[in-house]
């Protein structure tokens, strides 16, 4: 993609990882997510989330119209958002990155629901939104675990 919103929405080009480009933006994320992100105050690691989000949603919907189809598989700015929301709030600790990671990861693939519904709104709102709820979800069992640990 030589747009803007193409690198954007492919995540400057891990859309075009050969397998699984999702779980790939996903680690991606997590490593991020471990490395720096972590070290984040809330409040701007929530604003990163939310502009992440709206500029994500609006590259997302530009480059599937631009590819003409629904969904198209090098888009995984969504996979950035929903593995950013699991692993909000995680504890320190890779083995807990690793937990929100897996965790993620099962809830974008199976899409219990109500996450599959989401997939049905417009556009890149329809690309987005079934990921953070995924990744909502995961934040939440996440919490539980620790809480239960």
């Amino acid at each position: 993609m030589k747009t803007i919103a193409g690198l954007i929405s492919t995540f400057f080009g891990a859309g075009y990882f050969p397998i699984a480009p999702g779980t790939f933006a996903s680690l991606e994320t997590a490593l991020i997510y471990g490395v720096a992100a972590r070290w984040l105050p809330l409040l701007p690691y929530l604003l990163i989330l939310a502009a992440v989000f709206l500029i994500g949603t609006a590259a997302a919907d530009s480059t599937a119209r631009i590819l003409k189809q629904k969904d198209p598989r090098p888009i995984v700015i969504d996979e950035v958002v929903g593995q950013g929301i699991a692993l909000f709030y995680a504890p320190p600790g890779w083995e807990w990155i690793a937990g929100g990671f897996f965790l993620f990861r099962v809830f974008d693939v199976f899409k219990p629901w109500p996450i599959r519904l989401l997939e049905r709104l417009p556009g890149g709102w329809g690309i987005m939104a079934d990921d953070v709820l995924a990744g909502v979800f995961s934040a939440l069992v996440l919490q539980g675990i620790r809480w239960i640990l």
